[in-house]
């Protein structure tokens, strides 16, 4: 968030970032905040196991992560969830069978930008797994796991091991 030095109004060198939530400009008082973003994950449960998926792309490319993403302009959580699935794994869900979990702060880290996020965690219960077409870009692999044989380290993001230290209690 520091290499940002030029102000988009005035065009100075006078833009400061406050080390928290916003950029100043000193030379015409703009200011430019950068809130927090919102974003889901999906917990797919189905016969005890969880579905997690391999990330192909950075951050944490290789890492296991829950599907979901960022929560796009005039979208309901909901709504994200429902997309996020189709995006990523080409599968349609009920958005009525969402239930919402909890709420975590996290950081998502993408090239030079650190993004504060409010992940929102939904839980999504199925009697049979489905075939999943995957989005190759995005997702290199699905994992059916058990909440026993997760190991928080395998996980991409610190707010989904802070979600499954819980869970696992």
């Amino acid at each position: 968030m520091h290499n940002y030095t030029f102000c988009p109004q005035c065009g100075q060198s006078t833009l400061e970032w406050d080390n928290n939530k916003k950029w100043n400009c000193n030379s015409c008082g703009f200011v430019l905040y950068h809130n927090v973003a919102g974003a889901v994950a999906v917990v797919v449960e189905c016969d005890g196991h969880i579905l997690l998926t391999k990330r192909n792309c950075n951050p944490a490319k290789g890492k296991l992560d829950l599907p979901g993403g960022f929560v796009d302009p005039k979208e309901s959580a909901e709504e994200t969830c429902a997309r996020e699935l189709w995006e990523e794994l080409k599968w349609t869900i009920d958005t009525d069978k969402l239930e919402f979990i909890t709420s975590l702060p996290n950081v998502y880290q993408y090239k030079e930008i650190a993004y504060n996020t409010l992940d929102l965690f939904f839980r999504y219960t199925i009697e049979e797994r489905p075939k999943f077409l995957l989005e190759k870009s995005e997702i290199a692999a699905v994992v059916w796991l058990t909440k026993e044989n997760l190991t928080l380290e395998d996980l991409a993001f610190e707010s989904q091991k802070k979600f499954f230290k819980r869970f696992k209690e």
